[in-house]
C-alpha cells in the first residue's frame, strides 16, 4: 500500500506515526502494493472537547470521524473502513 499521512496545524509526533502504521498493517489482506492510503489529521478549535478530525480514503472508500484524541479517531474510522472493505470482498 502506498502511505500518505497529511497533518493539519499541528506536528505529528513519532508515537502517533508508529500508532498508525501499526493499525494500518492489519488492511495488507484487503489491500494490493498499489492502493492509495490518505490519512488527513487535522485539529479544530484546539481548545474544544472532540476537537480531532480524521479522514481516511483507502481503495475508493472513505471514513471521517472526530473525537478526543487521533488515536481514537483513527479507529474509528479504520473500524468503519474494515467493514466496507469485507462488503465489498464478499460482493455486498
Amino acid at each position: 500500500m502506498n502511505l500518505t499521512i497529511n497533518a493539519v496545524n499541528f506536528e505529528i509526533a513519532e508515537q502517533l506515526e508508529k500508532f498508525i502504521d501499526k493499525k494500518m498493517s492489519r488492511f495488507g489482506r484487503h489491500l494490493t502494493d498499489d492502493d492509495k492510503v490518505e490519512i488527513r489529521m487535522s485539529v479544530i478549535k484546539p481548545q474544544t472537547n472532540n476537537n480531532k478530525e480524521v479522514k481516511i480514503r483507502i481503495a475508493g472508500l472513505f471514513a471521517e470521524k472526530t473525537a478526543d484524541s487521533f488515536e481514537e479517531a483513527i479507529d474509528g474510522c479504520l473500524a468503519a473502513l474494515d467493514s466496507q472493505l469485507e462488503r465489498r470482498k464478499n460482493g455486498n
